[in-house]
Formats: C-alpha cells, sequence, structure tokens
C-alpha cells in the first residue's frame, strides 16, 4: 500500500508512543527492492531473485549494514510504522506488501540490552529521494541477493531475506502454466494411451443403440464381447446353437415373438468369440 499522508522530515525520537508487548519492544521493518536496470532478461516463468536489487543502510553508530527498521507507535497502524521507518532510514517511498508480510522475530538488542520483537514486510521502492531525514547519520547501497545477504549483519533480517526470496520461488510456481500430457507425446504415443485407458469399459459387454451396416427397421442390439471375457463365459465344449437358442429367446421376449438373429452375426461369432453382433428386429 501506498502512504497517503505527507512525509516529515524530522525522524519521530522518544519512547513515548512506543509499543510493547508483553515487555517486547515491537519494531517494524522492511526489505526494500526493485528491477534490476539492465537489458538482459533472466527470466522464464515470473520474475527470478536475481532480476531484483535489494536497499541497505549502514548503522548511526558503526559500519554495519542492514535493513531499515525502527519502532512501532501506537498512533500508527503497523504497515504505516514500516513506510515511515524506510523514509526516514532510507529515503525511499514505495508499495508496502502487506500481503507478503514476511514474519516476526523475537531478538535482543546489544546495544539497549531489551528484547524486541521485529515484523518485516517486502517493499517495492517507487521513488528514491536525494534528501531524507537521516541522509547525514546513514549511506544505502543497492545489492543483488547473493551479496545482500551476504553484508547483512542482523542473522533474523537474513531469515526474513530468505522468507522473501522462497515466496518469490512459490509465487512463480504457482503461475506457471498447467500443460496437457499429450503435448509431449506424438500421435501414436497419444492414441496408445487413449486405447488403453479404455480398455476398462470391455470388460463388460456392451449394449448399443446405433446404426451401423447390419441394418434394420427400427432397432439392433450390438453385444461386444472382449475375448478373454467370452472364455470365461463360454468354455471350450460349449456348443454354439444352444447359446444362439437362448440369445434369440431373450431377444423375442423383449421385442417380438418374431424376432430372429442376423446371418452376418452368426458369421461373426464363430470367429471364436472375438467380437459378437446380434441385430434383432420386427
Amino acid at each position: 500500500m501506498a502512504m497517503t499522508k505527507t512525509l516529515s522530515m524530522i525522524s519521530r525520537t522518544g519512547r513515548d508512543l512506543q509499543r510493547y508487548n508483553d515487555g517486547c519492544r515491537q519494531v517494524v521493518g522492511c526489505i526494500p527492492y526493485r528491477y534490476r536496470k539492465t537489458n538482459e532478461s533472466s527470466t522464464v516463468q515470473g520474475t527470478q531473485i536475481d532480476d531484483l536489487e535489494f536497499l541497505l543502510i549502514s548503522s548511526q553508530k558503526s559500519p554495519k549494514w542492514m535493513f531499515p527498521k525502527g519502532g512501532w507507535e501506537t498512533d500508527e497502524a503497523l504497515e504505516d510504522a514500516a513506510l515511515r521507518e524506510t523514509f526516514e532510514e532510507s529515503g525511499v517511498v514505495g508499495d508496502v506488501e502487506v500481503q507478503e508480510y514476511l514474519g516476526t522475530w523475537s531478538f535482543k538488542s546489544k546495544s539497549q540490552g531489551t528484547f524486541h520483537q521485529g515484523h518485516m514486510f517486502p517493499l517495492l521502492v517507487t521513488e528514491e529521494l536525494e534528501d531524507w531525514p537521516e541522509k547525514t547519520v546513514r549511506k544505502r547501497l543497492w545489492l543483488k541477493f547473493s551479496e545482500a545477504r551476504e553484508v547483512c549483519w542482523h542473522s533474523w533480517m537474513k531469515e526474513a531475506l530468505d522468507v522473501f526470496a522462497s515466496k518469490l520461488t512459490k509465487r512463480n510456481k504457482d503461475d506457471e502454466p498447467q500443460t496437457c500430457p499429450f503435448d509431449e507425446l506424438s500421435y501414436e504415443q497419444t492414441v496408445a494411451t487413449v486405447s488403453n485407458s479404455n480398455t476398462m469399459f470391455y470388460e463388460e459387454p456392451i449394449i448399443s443403440i446405433e446404426a451401423n451396416d447390419l441394418t434394420c427397421e427400427e432397432l439392433r442390439i450390438t453385444l461386444v464381447a472382449k475375448p478373454s471375457l467370452g472364455k470365461l463365459m463360454f468354455n471350450e465344449e460349449a456348443r454354439r446353437k444352444p447359446f444362439f437358442n437362448e440369445i434369440s429367446n431373450v431377444a423375442n421376449s423383449m421385442f417380438s415373438e418374431e424376432a430372429t438373429m442376423s446371418t452376418k452375426a452368426q458369421k461373426m461369432f464363430n470367429e471364436k468369440l472375438g467380437r459378437i453382433s446380434i441385430a434383432a428386429f420386427s
């Protein structure tokens, strides 16, 4: 979110409005970042971590490098405090990515000897100002991810940077388009895959009411049996004539007393129970 209120060129001081939680001072900071100015693109899907630069600032009392952070006060929301502290210490403004909240870390301040809880956000920099409240006491340094992680003094801030990188990787993975598995198969492989997936539909006889070269006046029943299923249903000693009589009786009961079997269906049955087609009509 962008800061809407006027930024003050004077840093807040004092602890009168400082927030505490169970005795721990509440601080908030940002990891400011921007897209690198380069004509080369290393992106495959989305933004990669090496396409970004991160802003670190020096400590007021030492040459140690860190990300901007400061006290969260009672008269401001957490994200407003993050924007204010980032502006006061590093002189940049931009969008605090609240939805990408990086987490909370507990640490002990060596200089103050008290425990703190630090809340961190990513901040996409939209403007880098020439003047800012703490310009005379701090330096700024833009670095790539690996360099920023190496020089950052606070271990908990390094962890926050790692969380940022992990979130970016996950976002890129979620944005990858889903491809159809057939896209990488040849025509022959695709046909074979589809054919194998359809074998389940031939485990039982199928009745189809469709027209084909066995024509009839109104209705035809096609009975398809898998050869292996036919061997289970009819052994080698079974006679075909009684079986045809049985089928004819079923057809008669379903349609009419005059229903008869197609000569072509009987010929197909004789081919060792390969594919049986019976046409019944009235």
